[in-house]
């Protein structure tokens, strides 16, 4: 590779930064469009380096970041400490050698760039040759390790000096060969620890756009173009981090096959697929790159200590989604909460968990560690933790949620799906259907029947196949699935659904039971729906009766049971017997759930049906005002209830 940058433009912003100017986006892209084919450059005269061979023909997507580490690392008379910081495979090794090739070529260092291998060799030793085979210099061999190399520090050639510390996994490791205060040197450092210095750099992996470059750079523009819906997906895939893409895009070229099928065999064989490992044996193998991803993942496991590693394995179980951290405290219940803080700080301190009240995992992170979840000895236990967690919160949210218990809810939907689609085999037979159930109300209490239909369906059919027939889970998931389709106006599909949850319940649970009271109550609602008054009569009546045995008059329950059939007379235009049944549901839901319910805005709006009906419209405004503003404010201003409203109060 060689490099032929505009050397004007390069030389004028570093004059620049040197007189402490500011760098600006459209000078760092040219610098950076101009090296970006850096690579295996001559060494200047007189400017010693070591800088290693960069592992990718084309740098993309960091001008931005180049720019930022060059203004931390600017601060004058006295030794500036910058760190990238990141998950492995991020590109931070390759961040800094394209940030050295960079500044080499602009002359900005003629102390010159030092490269040092922190995890794998010894610090002192390598400044020492450096100096030795770099600078010229003999450090004096009587002089112990520490001494020699502050006698290297003192006889450095003159200028600013860059020294990279590639990889530290320890900040102990090298704090004792840190140069001394005041001085010349800029020391960069690239780490997955999450360090507490002030010259911070984290690391994001690539934007899309800028990931389907590097990846068309691997396998050309045409490819991407011909496949782009495939290429987004693999990019999306492998998490956009440049090491997979990299890894993964030779592999796609040297074996000539389609991105569609580069995606089927990564979903065979995940992060054990060849094509994201390191061949040492291929004799073709020319990319400076020596781990493959699990590997390089690896290592940062390899320095959790066993709590550390039980929680990361627990956070892969939850779905590819920020993870609220009262999920993970309640799956993890009988861990002392300060262990498991310890345990969460040791994976934030590898970039392996990133988040404040919310955590997230990186994909290809998460399938890493769900490999490793699975051989654990603990592993089934995990999970029956981990979907114990889940339905208790999937139990609270209610048939029809407020704008506050979505805003509350909602971080814990994906987990929700996640048990439901993956989970399933470690919910109890008690718990099976509580997810489907809890989704199923979220989106159908928001009037989003089509989001809620699927959840419904694959609930009676996991039902059915685990429990069989006569279950009371399956004539509930029965009721619930006819009662979304009679949402939809599909009522043909649902009345044989709410007849066969009708005798199932009054199988499995006797006459007298609340169920049953209330499959009586949905068929009844059904029938009016259909205009079938005659056939809805008698079973509102029954369902009123039973409630009112079983739950006594104090219940939302038998004010449901008034409300509905108000409704009806209304419907049939018997006004005076609707009147008072309407009255009764209003005080009882006020009386037992506040004034701040969906259900006293029911109330106020079908008692203000009632009236404007008789003509009573001085009495029907104030109660279609209140019905309106209620619902605004407890469901938002998108939800169907209120959409009727305006339309009842426009009447």
């Amino acid at each position: 590779m060689t490099i032929n940058p505009d050397s004007q433009v390069v030389q004028k912003i570093f004059e620049n930064v040197r007189a402490e100017g500011n760098i600006t986006v459209g000078n760092i892209t040219q610098i950076y469009q101009s090296v970006s084919n850096l690579g295996n450059i001559p060494k200047p005269t007189g400017f010693p380096q070591n800088i290693p061979k960069s592992s990718t023909d084309k740098f993309v997507g960091r001008a931005r970041e180049l720019e930022r580490l060059h203004q931390q690392l600017q601060r004058n008379n006295e030794v500036v400490i910058a760190a990238v910081k990141g998950i492995g495979g991020v590109g931070k090794t390759e961040l800094a050698i394209q940030y050295s090739l960079l500044h080499l070529q602009s002359h900005n260092y003629p102390g010159g760039i030092c490269w040092l291998r922190a995890r794998e060799e010894d610090m002192g030793v390598q400044i020492v040759q450096f100096a030795r085979t770099d600078l010229g210099l003999q450090p004096p061999d009587d002089l112990e390790l520490p001494e020699r190399v502050r006698w290297c520090w003192q006889h450095w050639q003159q200028g600013d000096t860059l020294l990279v510390l590639d990889d530290v996994k320890d900040y102990k490791d090298i704090e004792p060969y840190l140069p001394p205060q005041p001085s010349q040197f800029k020391v960069l450092i690239t780490t997955r620890l999450k360090l507490d210095l002030a010259g911070s750099l984290f690391l994001e992996v690539l934007q899309e756009s800028d990931a389907l470059l590097l990846l068309s750079q691997l396998i050309g523009e045409e490819k991407i173009n011909q496949e782009l819906a495939q290429a987004q997906e693999l990019c999306q895939r492998l998490g956009y981090l440049p090491l997979a893409l990299q890894l993964v895009g030779r592999y796609v070229k040297k074996r000539k096959i389609s991105l569609a099928e580069m995606l089927r065999r990564l979903e065979s064989k995940g992060l054990g697929h060849p094509s994201l490992i390191v061949n040492e044996n291929d004799p073709t193998w020319t990319l400076d790159v020596k781990r493959g991803v699990a590997a390089a993942f690896e290592l940062s496991w390899s320095e959790l200590n066993e709590q550390a590693q039980l929680l990361g394995c627990l956070l892969s179980l939850f779905a590819l989604a920020p993870i609220p951290w009262l999920l993970v405290e309640s799956a993890a219940k009988e861990q002392d909460s300060e262990e498991l803080e310890d345990a969460r700080v040791e994976l934030e301190n590898l970039h392996l968990l990133v988040g404040e009240d919310s955590y997230q995992l990186h994909q290809l992170i998460r399938e890493f560690l769900r490999d490793k979840q699975k051989n654990l000895d603990a592993s089934d236990e995990q999970k029956y933790n981990y979907c114990a967690a889940i339905v208790k919160e999937a139990q609270e949210i209610p048939e029809t949620p407020i704008l506050q218990e979505i805003t509350r809810f909602t971080p814990f939907i994906p987990h929700l799906a996640e048990v439901a689609t993956v989970y399933k085999n470690w919910l109890s037979d008690e718990d099976l259907i509580v997810p489907f159930l809890g989704l199923g109300n979220f989106y159908r209490g928001q009037g989003a029947y089509a989001q809620a239909l699927p959840w419904q369906e694959q609930c009676l059919l996991v039902a059915l196949e685990r429990l069989g027939e006569e279950h009371p889970s399956v004539a509930m998931s029965y009721n619930n699935l006819a009662l979304l389709y009679e949402s939809q106006g599909r009522y043909g599909e649902a009345e044989p659904l709410l007849q066969k949850a009708l005798q199932l319940t009054q199988r499995l649970l006797g006459e007298e039971h609340p169920d049953v009271a209330m499959s009586y109550n949905n068929l009844a609602m059904l029938y009016e729906s259909q205009g079938r008054y005659g056939d809805a009569e008698p079973l509102y009546q029954k369902a009123l009766q039973l409630t009112q045995r079983l739950l006594g008059e104090e219940h939302p329950h038998v004010a449901m049971s008034y409300n509905n059939l108000a409704a009806l007379y209304q419907s049939q235009g018997r006004y005076g017997e609707a009147e008072p049944l309407y009255q009764k549901a209003l005080q009882l839901r006020q009386r037992l759930l506040g004034e701040e319910h969906p259900h006293v805005a029911q109330s106020y709006n079908n008692l203000a049906l009632l009236y404007y009906s008789q003509g009573r419209y001085g009495e029907a405004e104030p109660l279609y005002q209140k019905a309106l503003q209620l619902y605004q404010r407890l469901l938002g201003e998108e939800h169907p209830d209120v959409a009727m409203s305006y339309n009842n109060l426009a009447l």
